[in-house]
């Protein structure tokens, strides 16, 4: 492993990586920060013939190192939203971005464990000044080449992986995240994982499990605006399940409520027949209710999906044709991997919107600060106007398809219903 500690050998390694493909790796300061709040400590560089390490804020380092400017190399990374965050490389400047643990997810389901390798150095460290900030400046920059190194064989399969994995899902959510969500105290980011069993991310950085925020504690009031003029505007989707399911079975639902609409044909209340309704969607359709129009479908769907996953190796996601396979989920059963689907489906269509709207609202000075699998909370700064909401509406309702509430606050506890105001 050649160590970049001259001005000499970082020139030298800037001319070599203009036009090859390599894998990016890279160690951030500190432990405990975002990648977003953070900064490159030391990366490392494995091309077909060498391995380099080079020291950037680590304490071994030679003098200033500067951005790479890559023309035509593919760049294969452990994590794309990190790198997106706060890389050495002039992000929009890359010709081919791959993202090797996301291609590794999708062939065994489940994400590639980035510690495994760390060394007794590393443990040691982490154990005994866990409270210390950018402690990876200070661990030898040979036991950081040691990790990478171990990290880069497992995963040199996939820098000449001809298989096309979607990663516009990473985008998105590093999007989301680096806006970050302002408090009482000053600015936190999110941090979303993908890489689980059902393909719907989960949310936490810093003891805050955002996907979980309760409602009822009063711990939202510390999420503001972080505008003068600025309010939190939330878009959360009616019914999203009932609905997605009834494109997919092709039950065509009524105009106004779906929960009513069911509770209807249950004979219920508004509040009994909802209640009945995610009983059925996601504990199981029992005999008696499979002559009702809607789950009668339903069933056959949840049948013919059965079907398909005992019959086949793989079956396929509904939007982008992820290819599921039986050897990476066991303890399956026709209700479980219905659930699955759904938030599979789920996943994947707000993926799919979120591409439309982000570019759309690129230049505005609000922000979408957290999306929380069928909501959308935005920092509005009341500056944009009427127009920016009506534009977000427009997207996310996907031409009516899928309506949403709309609620407002200075706060993210005390949010009022304002979803009249758009009719």
């Amino acid at each position: 492993m050649v160590i970049i500690n001259s001005k000499e050998k970082w020139e030298s390694l800037k001319k070599r990586l203009k036009t090859q493909h390599f894998i990016y790796l890279q160690m951030l300061s500190d432990v405990n920060k975002h990648p977003k709040e953070n900064r490159v400590s030391c990366f490392y560089i494995r091309t077909i013939l060498r391995e380099y390490i080079v020291p950037v804020n680590h304490n071994e380092k030679f003098g200033t190192i500067e951005t790479l400017d890559v023309e035509d190399s593919k760049v294969c990374v452990s994590d794309m939203k990190s790198f997106l965050h706060n890389s050495m490389i002039e992000c929009d400047k890359v010709f081919g971005l791959v993202d090797m643990n996301w291609c590794h997810y999708m062939k065994t389901n489940e994400p590639y464990d980035m510690d495994k390798h760390l060394t007794n150095a590393h443990h040691w460290y982490y154990r005994t000044h866990y409270d210390k900030e950018n402690i990876n400046d200070v661990i030898p920059l040979v036991k950081h080449g040691e990790y990478f190194s171990k990290v880069s064989m497992d995963l040199l399969g996939y820098m000449e992986d001809k298989d096309y994995y979607d990663q516009s899902i990473l985008e998105v959510l590093s999007d989301v995240e680096k806006n970050g969500i302002q408090t009482t105290n000053g600015l936190v980011y999110s941090e979303y994982n993908p890489y689980t069993s059902t393909g719907r991310p989960s949310n936490r950085f810093g003891g805050l499990n955002f996907a979980a925020l309760n409602k009822k504690d009063g711990s939202r009031k510390q999420f503001i605006s972080r505008f003068n003029n600025g309010v939190l505007v939330e878009f959360d989707y009616d019914a999203y399940h009932p609905r997605l399911i009834g494109d997919k079975i092709e039950y065509e639902f009524p105009n106004g409520s779906v929960h009513q609409h069911l509770a209807d044909t249950y004979g219920l209340s508004y509040d009994d027949g909802k209640a009945l309704t995610f009983k059925y969607l996601y504990g199981g359709i029992t005999n008696e209710i499979k002559d009702n129009p809607f789950f009668g479908k339903v069933d056959k769907y949840v049948q013919g999906l059965w079907n398909r996953w005992k019959g086949n190796k793989i079956i396929k996601s509904d939007i982008y044709n992820r290819e599921i396979s039986r050897k990476n989920l066991s303890d399956m059963n026709p209700n479980k991997l219905f659930n699955y689907m759904i938030q599979l489906m789920e996943t994947e269509n707000n993926m799919l919107v979120l591409e439309e709207l982000l570019p759309e609202i690129q230049d505005d000075r609000s922000k979408l600060v957290l999306y929380n699998y069928d909501a959308f909370l935005f920092d509005f700064d009341l500056s944009d106007g009427l127009d920016y909401l009506n534009k977000i509406k427009k997207i996310l309702e996907q031409n009516g398809k899928y309506p949403t509430r709309v609620s407002m606050g200075s706060n993210y506890h005390e949010m009022k219903d304002i979803t009249e105001k758009f009719k």
